[in-house]
């Protein structure tokens, strides 16, 4: 009863959202086709997201979705084809790798530093959209969302990819609400996490992104490769000393053994201190260093026989440190108690062990022909309208053949 009653409110809002929009100033012909005839765009699911997104309020959501179907109007979202962006695709510079464990797409961005500067900001929101459209005319009935992998490797300027990632995001958000699942950065410069974290207070989907590195699962992979394979193993520096059956040279700075049975490791150097108990040539030697014995040999002979005291040689760090006071604590301990020490690393881990089941979409190479197989016509371009009638008159001749 409980399930049936929240349907039944659910159906009650996207009612009430479409007469809301039916009250309103006439759609024009094209808005109307999204919106009661066709249904690839506007129907009960889409409607069914913004509310979510406007807290289930049916007048801002209403607002919402007539801006969002004007916006599709003047992008003209009807007319993106393939064969408008055949530049891009050669390049792979945005393309649909393929579908996690949940069905859910995934879409990599592979943009190059002077991608900007040859093509205007209209030309890039058009080849996001086309990408996007693409992305979701290939979801399944059960699948809503997709996922963004972003290869910051190609940007040596962090302000540069700052604006073109903080675009995206806006546009995914503003255009495409709740179709966002997780959006990862990889291989940013270093620069740009001092940048994101100024910025992403600004940036309504940054609870969804995640800022990650290859080379963290690049040492990993490697690890594994060394562990399945023993005779690589032995290869790896060992860094326990031998002792038995070499010749040694002690000091009292480092030691210096030479094995005469190990080929591959021919000699070991070590900062480690001996074991090897030296008696000092004077009582007053008694707990110096060797610095300090040094020029203790060229004092007078009064100095040399007094005690020496062993003084450390960093008294500060033996002595406890003042502790800071309250009020030069910062404003934001105030304003968020809750905020914990070790924070950032718990979630550096969590975006890291969620980006592992995406980094094979990312190390995957890529392939024009698959991915222009997922576009359904007319993103697909004259091809993808083409050929169905092709095939069809192709399968008729064959059976005429036969008869």
């Amino acid at each position: 009863m409980g399930s049936e009653k929240k349907e039944e409110k659910v159906r009650e809002r996207i009612e009430a959202v479409l007469r809301i929009l039916k009250k309103q100033a006439p759609l024009s012909m094209k808005q109307y086709k999204l919106c009661g005839v066709q249904e690839k765009f506007c129907n009960d699911a889409c409607i069914e997201r913004f509310l979510k997104a406007k807290g289930e309020n049916v007048k801002k959501a209403a607002k919402h979705l007539r801006a969002v179907l004007s916006w599709r109007e003047a992008i003209g979202t009807e007319h993106l084809i393939a064969d408008e962006f055949s530049a891009e695709l050669a390049d792979g510079v945005a393309y649909v790798s393929g579908n996690d464990d949940e069905g859910r797409p995934v879409l990599i961005f592979r943009i190059k530093q002077d991608y900007p500067k040859f093509h205007s900001q209209k030309s890039y929101i058009r080849l996001l959209v086309f990408t996007l459209e693409v992305a979701i005319s290939s979801m399944s009935r059960f699948v809503d969302q997709f996922v963004l992998l972003f290869d910051a490797s190609f940007f040596r300027s962090s302000p540069a990819f700052l604006n073109l990632f903080m675009c995206t995001l806006k546009i995914v958000g503003d255009y495409y609400p709740g179709r966002l699942h997780k959006a990862f950065v990889v291989d940013p410069h270093s620069l740009f996490h001092y940048l994101w974290k100024g910025a992403r207070p600004f940036v309504d989907l940054w609870p969804l992104t995640a800022v990650v590195s290859s080379q963290d699962f690049e040492s990993a992979a490697e690890d594994s490769i060394f562990i399945s394979h023993p005779r690589t193993t032995s290869l790896r520096f060992d860094p326990s000393p031998k002792l038995a059956a070499s010749a040694a040279s002690a000091s009292s700075r480092f030691s210096f053994t030479v094995s005469q049975f190990d080929s591959l490791k021919p000699w070991y150097l070590s900062m480690a201190n001996t074991h090897i108990a030296v008696a000092p040539a004077s009582p007053s030697l008694a707990g110096a260093t060797p610095l300090s014995a040094r020029s203790h040999s060229f004092a007078s002979p009064a100095a040399r026989s007094a005690p020496r005291l062993s003084v450390p040689s960093t008294p500060s760090s033996t002595l406890p440190r003042t502790p800071r006071p309250s009020f030069l604590q910062s404003p934001s301990s105030l304003l968020f108690p809750f905020k914990k020490e070790g924070t950032g690393g718990n979630r550096a881990a969590r975006d890291r062990e969620a980006f592992a089941q995406f980094i094979r979409f990312y190390r995957r190479p890529y392939d024009e022909i698959i991915y222009r197989g997922k576009m359904k016509a007319p993103l697909g371009g004259l091809v993808s309208i083409v050929s169905p009638n092709v095939k069809m008159q192709r399968r008729q001749g064959g059976q005429h053949q036969r008869i």
